[in-house]
């Protein structure tokens, strides 16, 4: 295949595009306060600002993919940047919640647009001596955007409002869009009949999915909970035997017979479960234990993306000889030594080290797995197999934030003393207004104890996560130059005569 020789001018826009997404998410976490207090926003409303976003941008992203593939990449990717464009304006003119909520579930309609296209894009790109680059240099900007969203966000707070935190999405999105017009040539998959059905059942069950993994934490097995529990069972459940009986699959369910694909989507799970539980555990400690300011937190994650960065070209210069396995399982056992370094934290010079580990690790793990993931799907489908790594690492946040979160609330509870006010046993946060209150520093203090406790505990379960995700890789994860199952699709060189460029 011969080299596009524009393709790192298009891996830019790619980068701009992602980047865009990820900081906005990121960024909110410390718009929230002032955005609250100039809207008169809810408790409530707070909730919708920031949920809305993940349900609509989950339960999108397979039937985003599967459209990118039909209707074209490049078409789906411009599309998506408007739509995101114009809700970053709206939000930064909202006056009241609602205006907000409305802006948040427009741009999780146009990220679920943008998302898979910019992966799928950069696959039929690059070929195969090029992509570990590639995609190493896509998560290097991910997780960039993920350290800098917060400390941007502080700095453009204290400077100016809470609405400049949206304002800076403008022109990133003008300029991606422009530049994929002029650089950027359009892929689309072959012709396929649609599946309206299979996108329905898709985005009823992952909405009500992350619904649910969003709220049995705080509400438990209530009515609505068990509700969204069977909705999503039974959605996903009708999904799988629709897709495995229609002609016209929107998702190749085939493809979970590949034991590469299989196994670099479970691994990624796990970690991303990991990793979800760390944002919401790390920067808890930071602000309550340890006494940071919003932007200091987010400057704590820096020493994280350096040693990402740096690991990214590591591995992508090694994912030719080592392969993707090696790679992943290495850097996934870095990453499980971090979480452990996390759980023995015990001042500044340790969660450097810890930082640094973590980051290594994800740097070499996560493009291997990645490019093991992408390099299984077949070129036409390969807007949707982008949606799935997206789902997949979506999902298994959510699981992180869920399940840890759970860890973190149940050992501080039984960590508090007996003699603590009940408020105070719920949560740090509660602890803290009531010691405040009070003016009783002792209960302060318990309360700190507590909270550093019950981390170690989320640590050590992370720790545990990731340690499964490096198994199941090294099991499952056989790089290409081995024996691999006859089930296996067709690798994404041999298919590529397939894709519609123009």
């Amino acid at each position: 295949m011969q080299r596009n020789p524009r393709r790192w001018l298009i891996l830019v826009v790619l980068l701009l595009s992602t980047l865009v997404l990820v900081i906005d998410n990121m960024v909110l976490t410390v718009a929230v306060p002032p955005l609250a207090e100039d809207l008169g926003a809810t408790a409530q409303d707070i909730q919708w600002i920031i949920e809305s976003y993940i349900l609509v941008f989950a339960g999108l992203l397979l039937a985003a993919g599967s459209l990118s593939d039909r209707f074209g990449r490049r078409r789906m990717l411009i599309i998506g940047l408007v739509i995101f464009g114009a809700a970053s304006i709206l939000a930064t003119v909202a006056d009241n919640p609602e205006t907000l909520i409305l802006a948040r579930v427009l741009m999780g309609i146009g990220g679920a647009l943008v998302m898979p296209s910019t992966l799928s894009i950069l696959i039929t790109v690059f070929d195969e001596k090029e992509r570990p680059k590639a995609i190493a240099t896509w998560s290097a900007v991910a997780m960039v955007g993920l350290v800098g969203g917060p400390v941007l966000g502080g700095i453009l707070i204290a400077k100016f409002w809470w609405g400049a935190v949206f304002v800076i999405n403008i022109p990133i999105a003008l300029l991606a869009i422009v530049s994929a017009l002029v650089l950027m040539p359009e892929s689309k998959g072959p012709w396929r009949k649609a599946d309206p059905l299979g996108m329905l059942l898709s985005m009823v069950g992952m909405v009500a999915l992350v619904w649910t993994i969003i709220e049995i934490p705080k509400h438990g097995l209530s009515a609505t909970t068990i509700t969204t529990i069977t909705v999503a069972t039974a959605s996903l459940l009708a999904f799988g035997i629709w897709e495995v009986r229609t002609t016209s699959p929107m998702i190749p369910l085939e493809l979970f017979k590949n034991r590469i694909f299989t196994g670099a989507s479970f691994s990624l799970v796990l970690l991303t479960f990991a990793n979800g539980g760390l944002m919401l555990v790390l920067t808890q400690y930071l602000q309550f234990v340890e006494g940071y300011t919003p932007t200091e937190t987010g400057l704590a994650f820096a020493p994280l993306a350096i040693a990402s960065l740096a690991c990214n070209s590591l591995g992508a210069a090694l994912a030719q000889k080592l392969g993707n396995r090696a790679l992943a399982v290495a850097g996934l056992l870095v990453i499980a030594a971090g979480f452990g370094a996390l759980a023995m934290m015990n001042g500044t010079t340790s969660l450097i080290i810890a930082m640094i580990i973590l980051g290594s690790g994800a740097g070499l793990a996560m493009p291997a797995a990645i490019g093991a993931l992408m390099g299984a799907v077949p070129a036409e489908h390969a807007g949707v197999g982008s949606a799935l790594n997206d789902t997949i690492q979506q999902a298994g946040a959510a699981l992180g934030v869920a399940v840890l979160g759970s860890v973190l609330s149940g050992t501080y509870t039984n960590e508090m003393p007996d003699s603590a006010p009940e408020p105070a046993k719920s949560s740090i946060t509660d602890a803290l207004a009531v010691a405040a209150q009070l003016k009783d520093n002792a209960l302060a203090d318990a309360a700190r104890d507590a909270f550093a406790s019950a981390m170690s505990g989320s640590f050590l379960a992370g720790a545990a996560g990731v340690v499964g995700a490096a198994i199941l890789a090294f099991f499952l994860m056989r790089d290409s130059g081995n024996a691999q199952d006859a089930t296996e699709p067709e690798p994404v060189e041999e298919v590529k005569e397939a894709m519609m460029l123009s």
